[in-house]
């Protein structure tokens, strides 16, 4: 499901459409966003029943570039990680 069907789906769900194409939008950016910051800044978000993310550290090492063959220094990094709630797991699980 990409961001636009997302919004889509969550603006047909209405019962009463209160909220405009526009405005469902607007909030999961503002979401989205909220969520991007926070994991800049280090913290750990959590939301129940879904998952929590998390930032994993990633030490230098020397690469290869794969077209070329030649050794490449990849330097340390956080990468953002996604470990799903028992909820959700359960949630896949039964649907499959």
């Amino acid at each position: 499901m990409t961001k636009s069907e997302l919004i889509e789906q969550l603006t047909t769900d209405q019962d009463h459409n209160l909220l405009t194409y526009h405005d469902v939008q607007l909030g999961l950016m503002v979401i989205l966003e909220s969520m991007a910051n926070a994991l800049s800044r280090g913290e750990r978000i959590e939301v129940r029943g879904f998952g929590s993310f998390t930032l994993h550290y990633r030490k230098a090492r020397i690469g290869r570039n794969p077209k070329t063959g030649s050794s490449v220094h990849v330097p340390d990094k956080y990468i953002p990680g996604f470990r799903p709630s028992q909820k959700l797991r359960q949630r896949v699980d039964n649907k499959s």
